[in-house]
């Protein structure tokens, strides 16, 4: 039998959620490192180590320095979108198409043309944050409340994970939950999309993420039996469909 051994090496870009930082993939990047693929794990601007002031950060100003990142790359990169970032990695793609290979959407917000993040968020009625987020109206944020990260976000991680949390955890700009996504089949929808499903999630839950990758159709949905956050609760599962999107051709 000729073993299958992959020599194609791919360059991914890893993009958190709200709250969170390039923190969240520090499991998920020497994993993938490991099999000789190139990772950037990026702060978003004004989260983790990004300096930018908070109340200064748009939703196009983000998505420039993502293509920012994408045009000094040679060659096609991966996006991997988590959670209300998914929205980032659609417009990066209608702005970028030709240097984006796949687009990877990780229990993440899959939004069609005209839509906002907000629309769908508020028919997730059942997700467990809401109540949790606090509004500082003085620097167009909102934070999460620490009482609820363990059973929201990391119920099935290890204690350490919620702990690491209440330290990095930070503002989370409104302006881009808002923000109208512009979106075409041309260009948006000439990237393959893939979409990663949390079974258990109770932030972004199960119905929202079905409603969304159902109207927006994938070329493979694949399930994780996890909360919001497998790349803490299970990497390695986690980079083995990575390494399985990467492969499809």
């Amino acid at each position: 039998m000729k073993a299958n051994i992959r020599t194609e090496k791919k360059t991914f870009i890893l993009i958190h959620g709200s709250w969170h930082s390039a923190w969240n993939w520090h499991k998920v990047t020497p994993l993938l490192a490991k099999n000789g693929h190139t990772v950037y794990a990026i702060d978003l601007p004004g989260m983790g180590r990004d300096k930018t002031p908070i109340q200064e950060v748009t939703f196009e100003n983000t998505v420039k320095k993502l293509c920012d990142l994408i045009n000094s790359i040679d060659g096609k990169v991966i996006l991997v979108g988590h959670s209300k970032n998914g929205i980032m990695i659609s417009q990066a793609a209608e702005y970028r198409p030709e240097k984006i290979e796949k687009l990877i959407y990780l229990a993440a917000y899959l939004i069609p043309n005209g839509k906002t993040q907000k629309e769908y968020s508020v028919q997730d009625t059942e997700g467990w944050l809401k109540s949790y987020v606090t509004i500082h109206e003085e620097t167009k944020s909102h934070t999460l409340q620490p009482e609820i990260f363990k059973e929201g976000l990391y119920h099935d991680c290890a204690d350490d994970i919620t702990e690491m949390a209440k330290v990095i955890l930070s503002n989370e700009p409104i302006e881009s939950g808002v923000a109208t996504l512009h979106l075409s089949d041309q260009n948006f929808g000439s990237v393959p999309r893939y979409y990663i499903a949390c079974t258990e999630d109770r932030a972004v839950t199960p119905f929202i993420q079905k409603k969304m990758y159902t109207e927006t159709p994938c070329k493979k949905v694949y399930s994780m039996a996890t909360s919001h956050s497998p790349f803490f609760s299970k990497p390695q599962e986690l980079v083995n469909i990575f390494l399985e999107i990467a492969e499809d051709d």
